[in-house]
């Protein structure tokens, strides 16, 4: 039991008593800054979410989004799990929390978020010197990118999830904090749930300046109203969905198609 304290309270100041050998990653995300830290071969479990990076094919699967596969967990002994909340139910996130391997919970709501717990991950996993270096690149990129899409009036931006119903994004959700990186307000982003199902109407009551969707054909849908003043935009980059290094420069992407319409 004391050991156990013990190794909780290293935690809390991110340090472990032991170097983590066996790590298993509940999100797609969290599984691509292992990755971006050098440190694929600490993973012994991922939970799958589309495509895996290369680095990590042969890596055993737990389950995927939504659908974890507790045994199966178990099975690989980890001695550290990474979880993103949003990866698994309320009822496995909770027997998470119960067994007796540390759990670390990662979910940026900015990327000035993301850049920190880049760096709170690496210390975790023993690579704190690479995540000095990542973390202090994407700063930068992201000062670069702010500095150069800043504008005195954001632009108006309705940011499509997806279209049958419709589902866009909140305020406190990370793709929310990229739009007002590239010069651009989510017109939802009064609305606190990540992923608010909303109405034709009401995007048309806030009058959005730009609309942008996933695929050619939510932007086709969109021709059925042609009084709208919007501009549609397709930004069919699956980068902005994952919080990880490469978001930074899905942003970047990001912005060129909203600078389209300065």
């Amino acid at each position: 039991m004391m050991g156990r304290w013990l190794t909780l309270l290293l935690l809390a100041f991110g340090a472990q008593a032991l170097a983590v050998e066996r790590v298993v990653s509940l999100a797609p995300s969290l599984s691509e800054i292992v990755v971006e830290l050098g440190a694929a071969d600490l993973l012994v479990g991922v939970l799958d979410g589309g495509e895996r990076p290369a680095a990590l094919a042969n890596v055993p699967s737990v389950g995927h989004y939504g659908q974890l596969n507790m045994e199966r967990l178990l099975s690989l002994k980890p001695d550290l799990i990474l979880l993103w909340p949003g990866s698994v139910g309320r009822a496995q996130r909770e027997q998470l929390q119960r067994l007796n391997i540390p759990v670390f919970v990662a979910e940026p709501h900015s990327l000035e978020q993301l850049t920190t717990q880049v760096q709170a991950i690496a210390e975790q996993l023993g690579r704190v010197d690479a995540g000095r270096q990542l973390a202090a690149q994407l700063r930068q990129r992201l000062a670069e990118l702010r500095q150069r899409y800043q504008r005195a009036e954001p632009l108006r931006v309705f940011y499509q999830v997806w279209n049958q119903p419709l589902y866009t994004v909140g305020g406190g959700q990370i793709i929310s904090d990229a739009l007002n990186v590239c010069g651009a307000r989510n017109v939802f982003d009064d609305l606190k749930l990540p992923a608010p199902q909303v109405s034709i109407e009401s995007v048309l009551q806030r009058n959005p300046e730009v609309i942008l969707v996933g695929d050619q054909a939510q932007m086709e849908a969109w021709k059925a109203w042609p009084a709208m003043a919007a501009r549609v935009r397709l930004v069919p980059d699956k980068g902005l969905e994952r919080p990880s290094g490469q978001m930074l420069e899905a942003v970047a992407r990001l912005c060129q198609v909203i600078v389209l319409n300065r």
